[in-house]
């Protein structure tokens, strides 16, 4: 009888990976994410099962903790085929090669320390390489189009739907026969927060004989996209009315797009001062938003219009990309009529560290967030108050005003996850991932109080027969 076993985002948001494994012994593998938070010592640790035996490797998308343990996968025997879209294989690129290149350069920093302190031995090499990255690349794929099956065996088939979430991000519909009987199982991913203003919204399907949903925001309703965007501008156009500038941690795939889109319609609407600039300050950004400039059918009809307007999605006048250190560090000189978006968007590395010990001292200055805050992450810290800032061995008093503003979440709230589940007319059995426990909890109930449908929250390691 098939089963499926959940090696990751378990009562955690992070480290996506659900093994099915089938009668016949083929075995699929949706998603293989990297931990992040406070379970990050976890991606060092084996796999619990045995990556030689997957025939198949399903990316939802493109983001780190669904695809960030992809090449650990290869380097324990995988040499399966990886499934996803054009746009998700484009962008798993660029998170993998920027996650490779910054555990590379952490290393050589953290190892030149432990040098000078004689416990060099003591420092972990990083998980992998760029080139180990790139060559598990050269693996075979397989490129899959929304609501189009693929065929993998005479029995099975998969298929992708838009989930709204990032570019080119799906819900995974896994159809196969099993003793006579076609049985359907869906996972979700991370579905799409319908007030996105940068990709058109959530695919709806009928049927699913086990659903597993993801449940980060499965607690709460974010606030209302007018009210969070009147927010949003108050707060930047207040600090750099005061002089101050304005950081803005931004994940480098999504939210940096929409927020660039959202400073474009400020500037063609004239509500930007003439002096301000706005500093796109993440190569891995600045080439996840290229990617997203060559999917343009893939975009909201708002992008489709600034590119037949402009010639460019995203580009215009007071935006700068800056690419390299150096252009990056010249920003400190800027005192005030600035916008700075740098990764990464939780402050567990990047360019927005030495933004934050140029900036977070001074009062005039604000902290804008606007995206999620993993439990163990700096950003989560501030968000909760920190009243300190470490960088290596300098201690930065924090002076700089802290924004949260959680409308603009790429993840669907808990209204729009009944709204989804209540589109299937044959709904079996619901389990709930990719959400921290509390969360879960009052998701089960409100599934239960709305749908009448008993919901569970998936254990790691458990096997759910199907």
């Amino acid at each position: 009888m098939a089963f499926i076993q959940s090696f990751g985002a378990a009562k955690v948001v992070t480290g996506s990976a659900h093994l099915i494994t089938l009668d016949n012994g083929k075995k699929l593998l949706i998603d293989c994410g990297m931990f992040q938070g406070e379970n990050e010592e976890k991606n060092i640790k084996s796999f619990e099962f045995n990556p030689s035996e997957i025939d198949w490797l399903i990316f939802t998308h493109a983001h780190l903790d669904h695809v960030g343990r992809a090449p650990i996968l290869y380097k324990e025997g995988f040499f399966g085929e990886i499934i996803a879209t054009h746009s998700t294989f484009e962008l798993a690129k660029v998170v993998l090669l920027d996650s490779a290149r910054l555990a590379k350069e952490e290393y050589y920093t953290y190892y030149k320390k432990a040098q000078r302190r004689g416990e060099e031995n003591l420092i972990k090499p990083p998980l992998y390489t760029p080139e180990e990255v790139e060559s598990f690349l050269t693996l075979k794929k397989r490129y899959a189009v929304y609501s189009t099956p693929i065929i993998l065996t005479k029995d099975l088939n998969i298929t992708f739907h838009n989930a709204g979430h990032i570019l080119g991000s799906s819900f995974v519909e896994v159809r196969f026969i099993e003793n006579g009987v076609e049985k359907v199982l869906i996972f979700s991913g991370d579905l799409g927060n319908k007030n996105d203003m940068v990709l058109p919204f959530i695919q709806n399907v009928e049927k699913a004989d086990v659903l597993y949903i993801e449940s980060t925001y499965g607690d709460r309703n974010h606030k209302n996209m007018k009210k969070s965007l009147k927010e949003f501008k108050k707060t930047v156009l207040n600090t750099l009315k005061h002089g101050g500038v304005v950081l803005i941690p931004s994940f480098a795939i999504e939210r940096t797009q929409e927020l660039l889109c959202i400073f474009k319609l400020m500037y063609k609407n004239g509500e930007l001062p003439a002096s301000c600039k706005i500093f796109l300050d993440s190569p891995m950004a600045i080439r996840a938003t290229n990617v997203y400039n060559k999917y343009p059918d893939e975009l909201s009809k708002l992008c489709q219009n600034f590119l037949k307007e402009d010639g460019s999605v995203f580009n215009f006048p007071q935006l700068e990309f800056t690419q390299t250190q150096k252009e990056s560090q010249k920003i400190n000189l800027i005192q005030n009529d600035a916008i700075i978006i740098a990764g990464s968007g939780m402050c567990n590395g990047g360019r927005i560290l030495q933004h934050f010990k140029h900036r977070l001292w001074n009062k005039k200055n604000s902290v804008l967030f606007v995206g999620y805050q993993a439990k163990g992450t700096f950003g989560r810290r501030l968000v909760e108050g920190a009243k300190w800032f470490k960088f290596y061995n300098e201690r930065i008093k924090i002076k700089a005003s802290v924004h949260t503003i959680n409308g603009f979440s790429a993840h669907a709230d808990q209204t729009g996850l009944i709204r989804w589940l209540k589109h299937f007319d044959n709904l079996g059995k619901i389990f709930l991932v990719h959400g921290e426990e509390d969360k879960q909890i009052i998701f089960k109930k409100a599934i239960k109080k709305k749908l009448g449908i008993k919901a569970h929250i998936i254990e790691k390691d458990d096997e759910i027969y199907v």
